[in-house]
């Protein structure tokens, strides 16, 4: 009855991954466009500023990004580590988890964030880091705890940016939880950008983009933080997750880490991108055993009754469904709609060690 479900369940991934890869082909053009090589070329050879430099004062006001946070009663004076949830590109965080990890959470009386990115997370994440820096001190304060980050896709990787760039966050967090996370970019973001040119974020992360190059500059990880980077071989988006050197990996740095393929779990797991981040049993075992463990996810101790499930907790049979195809369609509404730029972001000036 189980692999019913699970079945029944794939396809319609399947499906609606097939019809989100419809509306990406058929994504506007921009104006005049300057054809672009679609392969990747490294970058040139920058100084990135120190590990311990302050980072910037916040250009977003404060208004916006207390909008953006939507939390929990119970991370007030917090009894345990709160989870700070952040989306993934095209994704609110209502898109990406009200219906999966929001009411999990609920059940578990596990106190957690919510964070949306502006713009769906496509414009530049220079600029949405500033909300995850915010969300990272405004959490802390409020709980008096050390919290954990768990995000999924562009939302697995943002949070290094901010503990890169703003070392005083570093204190405020004990976990990082990366589900399918672009730590080192993908391949596919050069076809999608070349020629008509993309979204800021899709430019950023592209494997060999500026902003991937200093994201990844001088160490990937920090003491006293532990980093569990999950993901599945079969990913279609961050690419490439299949090989000796899967892009959501994390291998420098002295943060306690466990780089974990759905594939240590349950050998021959099928799974893509969008269910990673919504619907899928494994990735939710792996995310659930960090937060309730010291140190990252370790494999030995998931129950492979994950393997056969057809949903996480908290997704609702009934309504998965309609829920998924709204995840979905709203994903490739994004990506079919959202302006088109013709080069990646320019670096801001705190990334670099030599200052204008």
């Amino acid at each position: 009855m189980a692999r019913g479900r699970t079945s029944r369940a794939r396809a319609w991934c399947v499906a609606l991954g097939v019809a989100l890869a419809v509306v990406v082909s058929a994504a506007p053009a921009a104006a005049a466009p300057v054809p672009q090589l679609p392969l990747p070329v490294p970058q040139p050879a920058r100084e990135y500023a120190p590990l311990d430099r302050a980072g910037p004062a916040l250009q977003v006001g404060d208004g916006a990004l207390a909008e953006a946070l939507d939390c929990t009663a119970d991370v007030d004076d917090a009894s345990r580590p709160p989870v700070l949830l952040i989306p993934g590109t095209t994704l609110t965080a209502e898109e990406n988890f009200s219906w999966n990890y929001e009411r999990a959470f609920a059940t578990d009386d596990r106190p957690y964030c919510a964070l949306t990115l502006p713009n769906h997370a496509m414009s530049d994440i220079q600029v949405s880091a500033e909300y995850v820096v915010a969300a990272i001190r405004a959490v802390h304060r409020r709980s008096g705890q050390r919290l954990a980050i768990v995000g999924f896709s562009q939302g697995g990787m943002i949070g290094r940016w901010a503990l890169r760039f703003w070392p005083d966050t570093r204190a405020q967090v004990g976990e990082v939880v990366g589900i399918d996370p672009s730590n080192h970019g993908t391949l596919d973001a050069y076809p999608v950008c070349a020629a008509a040119g993309c979204a800021p974020a899709f430019w950023q992360q592209q494997t060999l983009s500026a902003f991937t190059t200093a994201l990844n500059s001088r160490a990937e990880t920090f003491a006293g933080i532990d980093y569990t980077s999950l993901w599945t071989p079969t990913d279609e988006v961050v690419v490439p997750n299949l090989g000796p050197a899967p892009s959501s990996r994390l291998t420098t740095g002295e943060g306690r880490r466990a780089n974990i393929s759905t594939f240590d779990v349950c050998p021959g797991h099928v799974a893509e991108h969008l269910s990673m981040g919504s619907f899928d049993a494994v990735a939710y075992a792996l995310v659930v055993d960090a937060l309730d463990h010291d140190g990252p996810a370790a494999t030995r101790r998931i129950d492979r009754a994950a393997c056969l499930a057809p949903f996480q907790e908290g997704v609702d049979p009934v309504a998965f469904p309609g829920n998924l195809a709204s995840y979905v369609a709203g994903a490739g509404f994004q990506v079919a709609t959202y302006p088109h730029v013709l080069t990646e972001p320019a670096l801001a000036p705190y990334v670099l060690a030599r200052q204008p």
